[in-house]
């Protein structure tokens, strides 16, 4: 499923191929967040031709109570839902589980839980999280889980991160005694908990490892925690997961987030900021970051981002864009998302040019003081 093609010799950073039924996945990648089914307001042909996205991510929470497990069967699964021939992988729900503190309730069966949509009870366990994901159907499909808030006491970590192991042996049970329901391959990666206590990461990760899964994931990190503190978990955690694998950092985050995590050994990323950042007028580019509402972008006539990675960003001002955002109008939070995205991409694919040219280190450290900077 993973092949390694390049290590940097300065770094952990490494490339690699990810195969699966619906294309190749060269890594480090950065997964767009199409969490119903739908990246937000943007077509599927802008996140091929445009953003150059080979996988998205979906949510089993989300997918579940709309449109519902009945209607995704029907139809064959989200890829023929949404009309979406590339790789799909699915969070199991977990942390949107967890959002919902005031609405759910932990027990050793799963959770119980009431829909933000109309207050209705469910119940997400091991079992029925990859029996909801089966019928979506996505490539890559997660393992249930508890993500631990922060702050959270040392006990609470530990109790936490030893019902997200028992989850997993009953759902590594499920995954490899049920069958697919479509004609392509699924594979389930465990993830990796333990907030930020160095020693239950450890733990975690010699649990998570030794399920044997092609892929492993870390979770509960960028939930609020200093951003060195996510660093050293992350060394901690990437010591001890299987190299040959790889290694998918759950909700991560900035542009130089992700050059740090990829200097550690990251190879999968997913975020909704590139989006959701995006919609409210904040540009990610090579220079910096940019806020667009700013009114000194109100004459600008140059292009978003005359160096950017998509045509979109080369044809329309950063004047025309502020116009948009500040109206409300949804072509500018359109434009700011395909933008962002793009830009994502192209980071990640730098990332592994520089990889490949075993100079990735140096890279690295110039890039990340200009993409923190606000312009």
């Amino acid at each position: 499923m993973f092949e390694i093609q390049k290590k940097d010799p300065d770094s952990g950073a490494r490339t690699g191929i990810l195969h699966t039924d619906h294309g190749t996945i060269d890594t480090p990648v950065f997964m767009p967040v199409g969490t119903a089914g739908t990246v937000k307001g943007i077509l599927q042909r802008d996140l091929k031709e445009q953003i150059k996205a080979s996988i998205i991510l979906g949510n089993t929470y989300h997918l579940y109570l709309r449109p519902g497990t009945d209607i995704l069967g029907e139809v064959g699964g989200l890829h023929n839902f949404m009309n979406w021939e590339r790789a799909i992988l699915t969070d199991s729900g977990g942390y949107q589980v967890f959002s919902l503190s005031d609405n759910r309730k932990l027990t050793e069966q799963g959770a119980l839980f009431r829909s933000h949509i109309d207050g209705s009870a469910h119940t997400f366990t091991p079992e029925s999280v990859v029996d909801i994901q089966r019928i979506v159907g996505a490539d890559i499909i997660m393992a249930f889980d508890e993500c631990t808030p922060y702050p959270c006491d040392y006990d609470y970590a530990r109790r936490s991160m030893d019902l997200t192991h028992r989850w997993l042996d009953r759902a590594v049970h499920r995954f490899t005694t049920t069958d697919k329901l479509y004609a392509h391959h699924q594979v389930l990666f465990p993830i990796v908990q333990g907030s930020i206590y160095a020693d239950l990461r450890k733990q975690s990760a010699e649990y998570i490892a030794q399920a044997g899964m092609p892929g492993n994931a870390i979770g509960g990190l960028s939930v609020g925690e200093p951003a060195d503190v996510m660093y050293e978990m992350i060394d901690v955690v990437n010591n001890i997961l299987p190299g040959d694998k790889p290694r998918y950092l759950m909700g991560v985050g900035t542009p130089v987030n992700i050059l740090e995590a990829i200097d550690l050994g990251i190879d999968m990323f997913d975020c909704v900021m590139p989006t959701r950042n995006g919609r409210n007028g904040m540009l990610f580019t090579s220079e910096g970051i940019i806020n667009i509402k700013n009114n000194k972008w109100a004459n600008d006539f140059s292009a978003i981002d005359e160096k950017g990675p998509s045509d979109i960003s080369r044809h329309y001002s950063k004047a025309y864009l502020r116009h948009l955002i500040i109206s409300g109008e949804m072509l500018g939070a359109q434009i700011a998302s395909i933008h962002n995205l793009a830009f994502y991409l192209w980071l990640v694919g730098e990332a592994r040019r520089y990889i490949g040219n075993g100079e990735f280190r140096s890279w690295k450290n110039k890039m990340i003081v200009a993409l923190a900077q606000r312009i």
